[in-house]
């Protein structure tokens, strides 16, 4: 973000032209991704804090962090005061989802049931680091993290040794798929883009999904393993550019990457003519500027490209044309961090872990509500019963697990009897949940059935992209729908079926199927919305 544009924040109608004006733009060329994201769109003042509203914060204490924030800050959320000292913004999901609520005070985090004792001094900002556990026995993503395991071990040797090739062909054997939500499967990607040098690969670190803070964790305690997968992607792509996009809501996280950049080329992993190879590869690490649909591959290329982040039709996709018309590869960062113990093991053995159908390992991460929150690596398939008794421990301070959120808001929803499910794609579709980056949010009785599902209509009005009218109207009169508490009938369910036949991305897509879910999920105290 320039200087000008920070100056400016809260006042786009000022700033965003003059800045399109400087590069020879139309004024809209400004105001578009200006009025869009929520970085530049919100007021700031000297002191600028968010506060997260997302679904672990918002089920720590029914989301009444919110009210003691604002009081203690004497400014309403999405509001600056009067002498433009002090501003607060509200932003789903910082990440702190184990230790929420949380705020952050610039780019001070605080966390806890203190939190507003924290933003007026009354306490020291407080925020604990992530609790990693493997509970593999041979970590494949934590193997950094839980046990000291040095990143950049692999990838001198194949630089020199093998071919991009060779490289495809373990991924391709491994049935590794993509761990951002999509499942894709990653050598297919990686195959479709490798027709040009100019391919370029991009590290997506816009985690987004609330409940998630696995790609956070990796990113802050194990950059160079991030990094070594996507060099071995670029190497298999045949690209010579790499990019990390990281969330704005992830200052540390931003931080970290960018030093270890720096470390790799001096270790020379990056560069020219790289460990006495023809091979020349270069990454940059570029901040996000706060949008949950931007997350979405051709929505992340629009904001690269620095337009609004706004789902694109397909196709072409991203591999065929992509960041600037070239060929593009975006992989999450749990995904290309896998990519190096794949290389080194071999895709039969990673094969040989998680299902017949679903390879490999993934990163679960349990939310605050449970007695042992933190970032767990289990293989795909175990039960989602296990992962929360034995694993997660259960629910702290007595408390009884109501409904478990799966997958991120548009994820899905289990009742607290029906956990027996194995964790995968496939059998918690068969529940009607989705895996999506594997956030566990547990909801106690504390929060009442109607309070969550309104909290999910919320979260989709307020992000939906604005691209195609099914998501944006459809989100935005379910939610209307929701607050009057009208019973549901026959526009209810068909607004449900335009949203989920129609819409131009899967966000739009998946908005019924997470009601419904949660409706079911409640049984008799949501009866009717589950149309």
């Amino acid at each position: 973000m320039s200087d000008a544009a920070k100056a400016g924040q809260g006042d786009a109608e000022v700033w965003a032209p003059e800045v399109a004006e400087r590069f020879g733009l139309p004024a809209a060329a400004g105001l578009g991704p200006a009025t869009f994201y929520a970085d530049l769109a919100a007021p700031h003042g000297r002191r600028h804090v968010r506060v997260c509203t997302a679904a672990a914060c918002f089920a720590a204490g029914a989301g009444r962090h919110v009210r003691q924030v604002e009081e203690v800050l004497g400014v309403a959320a999405g509001h600056i005061d009067a002498d433009a000292d002090v501003s607060l913004q509200g932003v789903r999901c910082l990440g702190y989802c184990y230790a929420g609520p949380a705020c952050l005070d610039g780019d001070t985090p605080c966390t806890g049931p203190a939190l507003a004792d924290q933003l007026s001094g009354r306490a020291e900002p407080h925020a604990p680091p992530i609790p990693a556990v493997d509970a593999t026995g041979a970590p494949v993503l934590l193997a950094g993290v839980v046990e000291g395991e040095d990143a950049w071990q692999v990838w001198p040797e194949i630089v020199r040794t093998r071919t991009p090739e060779q490289v495809l062909a373990e991924v391709a054997a491994s049935g590794l798929r993509g761990r951002g939500g999509a499942g894709f499967p990653v050598a297919a990607k990686w195959a479709a883009a490798r027709s040009s040098p100019d391919t370029v690969v991009v590290a997506n670190g816009d985690e987004g999904d609330p409940g998630s803070y696995a790609d956070r964790l990796l990113m802050e305690a194990d950059p160079g393993r991030v990094l070594e997968g996507l060099a071995l992607a670029c190497f298999a792509c045949g690209g010579r550019r790499g990019v990390v996009l990281v969330r704005s809501e992830y200052p540390r996280a931003l931080a970290r990457m960018r030093i270890a950049v720096e470390q790799a080329r001096a270790g020379g992993h990056l560069g020219r003519r790289i460990h006495g190879t023809d091979v020349d590869l270069d990454v940059e690490v570029v901040e996000g500027s706060g949008s949950y649909v931007a997350g979405e591959e051709t929505a992340l290329v629009a904001g690269l490209e620095g337009g609004r982040g706004c789902a694109r039709p397909r196709p072409p996709y991203p591999t065929q044309r992509g960041l600037w018309d070239a060929p593009t590869v975006v992989n999450n960062v749990e995904t290309l961090a896998a990519v190096p113990w794949i290389v080194a093991c071999g895709g039969d053995i990673y094969a040989a872990r998680g299902t017949l159908s679903e390879s490999g390992t993934k990163l679960v991460c349990l939310s605050e509500r449970f007695a042992r929150p933190g970032c767990y690596e289990v293989e795909l398939g175990t039960p989602v019963l296990r992962i929360v008794v034995e694993l997660g421990g259960g629910l702290r301070e007595g408390s009884d697990l109501t409904v478990l959120q799966v997958g991120g808001p548009l994820g899905g929803f289990l009742a607290a009897d029906q956990l027996d499910v194995p964790l995968s794609e496939a059998d918690l579709a068969g529940r009607g949940a989705a895996l999506g980056h594997a956030g566990l949010v547990a909801f106690d009785q504390q929060v009442e059935p109607e309070e969550v599902l309104r909290h999910v209509w919320e979260f989709a009005a307020a992000e939906s992209c604005g691209a195609c009218s099914p998501c944006r109207v459809g989100s935005r009169r379910g939610l209307e729908i929701v607050r009057t508490g009208a019973p549901t009938g026959q526009e209810y369910a068909r607004l449900l079926r335009v949203m989920g036949e129609a819409s131009l991305c899967a966000f739009g897509r998946r908005v019924p199927a997470a009601v419904r879910s949660l409706a079911r999920a409640y049984g008799e105290r949501l009866a009717g919305w589950d149309q």
